[in-house]
C-alpha cells in the first residue's frame, strides 16, 4: 500500500503517510485532522492528459504537492487512442507556458510553434516528457472509483467542510485503496463515454447487439487490421462534426486504393452553407481544410449524404451479416457492413456521486460556466476565458476542468483548459487576485460547436455541428 493511501482500519492516517506533508510523526485521527494537516495533504488530480498535467505543474509552481492519478499505463493514454488524428491547433497553442518553463532545464525544446501535431506526437513529444519531469507525482495504472468527504456521504452537513477528501482507487491488479487529499481536480476528460447512435442520445434499438460492427472512434487506417475492416466495404458514418469529417476524408482516401470502399454519411439536418464548417474562412485553417476534404469526398462520389435521418434502430439484412439503419420516420437505408458513430462525448460523473456538484441540467457543465459555453450561442473562439469562479461547486475544493468541465458542449480548446487550471491553482494557494485575473485571449475561431435546438431535418440554416449527441 502506497505512502499516500488512507489506512482502512480505524480510519487513521499512518505516520509514514502524512510525514511527507507535515513534520510530525504521530498518527492523526481522520475525524480530528487539523486544518493545517489538511492543507499539507496533496491535491489529487484525476487524469494525466494535457490539462491534468498542466494542473500539476501549476500546483508545483504554487508550492502545493499534486498527486496525478492516471488509469492508463502512460501519460496521455486517451490522447494516444487517437494518435493518428492531427490537431487543429498548432504546437504554439497546445503547450502550457508553465509546463514549458518546467521542461526547459531538461533540454526540452518545443517543436515548431506553427506546426500541427498529431495526437501521438502531442503525447510522445510533450505529455510524456512533462510527466517524467513530475516524476512520482504521477501514478499510472490507477483508476479513480469514488470521491467523497472523508466519513461523510453527500447528505451529511455536520462537519463536512472541515474534512479532507477520500479518493477511492483501483490498481491494474485489482487492489483497492483510499487516498486522502485536500482538494480534487478532475481532468479525466470525456473520451471514455462517447455518444450513442440513437437520435434521442440513447442507444438505437439493436445498437448494442450489433457492437462487433459498430465503432465510436475515427479509424486508424494505417493499422492493417483496421484497414481490412473498412477496405472494400460500405460504412455508415453517423455525426456531423470534425470527427465525422475526418472519417469521411480517410474513407475517401481508402476508396481510391480499395475498390468497393464507400461511405454513407448520416446527417440529422439538411445540407446548408455551414454543413462542412468554415472552409477557407475558418480561423483554424486545418479544421477548415478538413471540412473541405469531407465535401470533396461527397462530391467525388466516395460518400453519399443522407439528410434528415434520425436513427431509431439497427436491423440485420436477410443473411444477418449486414446492418440496416432505420430512421424515426420509417426510412430504411441500404445495408452497410460497418457503422462509425461520431456523435460527441459526455462526462462520466459516476465516481463523483457522493460529491455535491452544481451542474447545468442541459450541458452537465458547472452552472456558472454553462452560459459561457452554450453551443447555441458560442463557438470555440467566442467562449470567454474563465477560471475558478465559474468552475466552483457547492462542494468546496472540487473542480471539474478541461474537456470534462464543458459537459456535453463541444467547444473546448486546450488553451482554455490551461487557463482554468492556472486559476484553480492560484485559488488553492489563497491568491484570489491571481485566481480572478484573466491571462488568456482566445482568437475568434469560427463555428466549431453545434446547436442544441431540435434538428429540423430539411432546414439548411440549422447546419452547425452537433453537440453532445
Amino acid at each position: 500500500m502506497s505512502m499516500l493511501t488512507l489506512i482502512d482500519t480505524g480510519a487513521m492516517l499512518a505516520a509514514q503517510e502524512i510525514d511527507r506533508y507535515r513534520n510530525k510523526g504521530d498518527p492523526v485521527a481522520l475525524s480530528s485532522t487539523s486544518a493545517l494537516a489538511i492543507d499539507q495533504l496533496p491535491v489529487v488530480v484525476v487524469g494525466a492528459g494535457p490539462v491534468g498535467l498542466a494542473a500539476a505543474v501549476r500546483l508545483v509552481e504554487r508550492g502545493i504537492e499534486p498527486l496525478v492519478l492516471e488509469a492508463g499505463p502512460v501519460a496521455g493514454s486517451a490522447v494516444r487512442e487517437w494518435s493518428h488524428v492531427r490537431l487543429f491547433s498548432t504546437w504554439g497553442e497546445v503547450v502550457d507556458p508553465a509546463a514549458e518553463k518546467l521542461l526547459a532545464p531538461t533540454g526540452w525544446v518545443r517543436p515548431d510553434a506553427a506546426a500541427y501535431p498529431t495526437g501521438g506526437e502531442w503525447a510522445e513529444k510533450y505529455l510524456q516528457p512533462l510527466a517524467d519531469v513530475l516524476g512520482d507525482r504521477v501514478r499510472y495504472g490507477t483508476t479513480v472509483t469514488g470521491v467523497a468527504r472523508a466519513g461523510r456521504d453527500r447528505i451529511v452537513d455536520s462537519g463536512r467542510a472541515g474534512q479532507p477528501f477520500t479518493v477511492h482507487v483501483r490498481s491494474v491488479d485489482g487492489a483497492e485503496a483510499r487516498i486522502t487529499a485536500r482538494a480534487v481536480v478532475d481532468a479525466s476528460g470525456t473520451w471514455s463515454t462517447p455518444g450513442p447512435m440513437g437520435a434521442d442520445c440513447l442507444p438505437a434499438l439493436g445498437e448494442r447487439t450489433a457492437a462487433e460492427h459498430v465503432s465510436y472512434r475515427v479509424p486508424d487506417l494505417n493499422d492493417p487490421v483496421v484497414r481490412a475492416r473498412y477496405a472494400g466495404r460500405r460504412t455508415a458514418v453517423v455525426g456531423s462534426g470534425a470527427s465525422a469529417f475526418t472519417a469521411l476524408a480517410l474513407l475517401a482516401d481508402l476508396a481510391k486504393e480499395a475498390d468497393g470502399t464507400h461511405a454513407v454519411w448520416i446527417l440529422r439536418r439538411g445540407i446548408g452553407a455551414g454543413t462542412y464548417g468554415g472552409g477557407d474562412a475558418d480561423r483554424l485553417p486545418a479544421r477548415g481544410a478538413l471540412g473541405l476534404r469531407a465535401q470533396a469526398a461527397v462530391e467525388a462520389g466516395h460518400a453519399d449524404a443522407v439528410t434528415g435521418f434520425r436513427t431509431q434502430a439497427v436491423d440485420r439484412d436477410g443473411d444477418g451479416d449486414r446492418l440496416i439503419l432505420v430512421a424515426e420516420d420509417g426510412r430504411r437505408l441500404d445495408p452497410v457492413d460497418e457503422v462509425i458513430v461520431l456523435t460527441g462525448f459526455r462526462p462520466d460523473l459516476t465516481f463523483l456521486s457522493e460529491i455535491r456538484l452544481g451542474l447545468d441540467e442541459r450541458l452537465q457543465a458547472p452552472v456558472a460556466l454553462a452560459p459561457l459555453i452554450d453551443p447555441n450561442v458560442h463557438s470555440c473562439g467566442t467562449v470567454p476565458p474563465h477560471g475558478v469562479d465559474e468552475l466552483s461547486h457547492p462542494e468546496e475544493g472540487v473542480y471539474l476542468v478541461g474537456m470534462k468541465s464543458y459537459g456535453r458542449a463541444p467547444t473546448f480548446l486546450a488553451m482554455t483548459g490551461y487557463e482554468q487550471v492556472r486559476s484553480v491553482a492560484a485559488a488553492l494557494a489563497g491568491d484570489q487576485e491571481a485566481a480572478g485575473r484573466v491571462e488568456l485571449t482566445l482568437p475568434e475561431t469560427g463555428v466549431c460547436g453545434g446547436a442544441g435546438l431540435f434538428d429540423e431535418p430539411e432546414s439548411p440554416e440549422n447546419t452547425e455541428s452537433s453537440g453532445g449527441c
